[in-house]
């Protein structure tokens, strides 16, 4: 499905009925918007994973614009500030209350300032393997020089010189540092979940490449203004939002909850998925296994 909203048009996909029957009641479940991360990448490598949380919440997934299947356009409009407009503008266009916000990676960078500009429109805010300053490309530069092999340390350089211009160079990048982003690292399965995506070299290099907005965003100046309860997930192993950034997260956003997956890098997803599930549903259901 797409919506046209802003100066673009956004494609979405529904998971879950939002009204469910519960004995002698209609049942609404929350909406839960999935953000995806990159940038340069697209929603479905959050399926099938994220699929049993439908049976708790109405699963809202979406591309960032100039990403995955929404529409391509100027390349200088592919921004952080742009992306948070467009999931609000998303929110507002399908006639959501407060959402259950869930960003990993780039999309939890998106999900920080989405709930800091947009207090009231946030119920439950769920941050996995994110940052919330520029810190972060040197400290991943220095753990890619530390544990990376020369390749490793090669393709990390073309990511940060913006040469990584092609969906094969870019697919190159993400088959040499799997290992990486994954402690359970499967290259057949990633293969296979590589093939089904669409990648968007354009996005990528407008945050990474010298003088691309992620080079230089802060959002923790902002980070004091978000109400809504708040569960920030980090993978211990993570190489690229390195676990100290979400404990800085976490000691900025008033009353946050933290947990550090101790078996996972970026993709918790991929390392420790029951763990994480378990983590989100109970946080939203308001049980302490969250």
């Amino acid at each position: 499905m797409r919506a046209a909203i802003r100066d673009t048009e956004i494609y979405f996909d529904i998971e879950g009925a939002g009204l469910v029957p519960d004995g002698p009641v209609m049942r609404e479940k929350p909406p839960a918007f999935l953000i995806h991360g990159g940038p340069g990448g697209e929603h479905g490598g959050f399926k099938p994973g994220f699929s049993p949380l439908a049976e708790q919440m109405q699963l809202v997934y979406f591309d960032h614009r100039g990403q995955g299947r929404s529409a391509r356009g100027d390349k200088q409009s592919y921004t952080l500030d742009n992306n948070v407009e467009d999931m609000e503008a998303l929110r507002r266009h399908l006639g959501c209350g407060p959402i259950v916000s869930i960003g990993t990676s780039y999309g939890g960078m998106v999900a920080q300032a989405h709930a800091a500009r947009y207090p009231e429109a946030v119920s439950h805010l769920v941050l996995i393997v994110t940052a919330s300053h520029a810190g972060f490309n040197a400290r991943a530069r220095q753990i890619v020089a530390e544990r990376g092999t020369p390749e490793m340390q090669r393709v990390c350089a073309q990511l940060w010189a913006g040469e990584l211009d092609t969906e094969a160079k870019l697919r190159h990048y993400y088959d040499v540092m799997g290992p990486m982003y994954s402690v359970q690292y499967d290259p057949a399965a990633a293969a296979v979940a590589r093939q089904r995506g669409i990648l968007a070299p354009d996005a990528l290099n407008m945050a990474f490449a010298p003088g691309g907005f992620l080079q230089s965003y802060d959002l923790r100046p902002e980070l004091a203004r978000i109400t809504a309860p708040t569960l920030i997930l980090a993978g211990r192993h993570d190489w690229i939002c390195a676990p100290e950034f979400s404990e800085e997260i976490h000691r900025l956003i008033p009353g946050s909850t933290l947990r550090i997956f101790e078996h996972s890098s970026h993709s918790i997803r991929a390392d420790e998925p029951a763990a994480m599930l378990a983590a989100i549903a109970g946080f939203v259901a308001g049980r302490a296994d969250g």
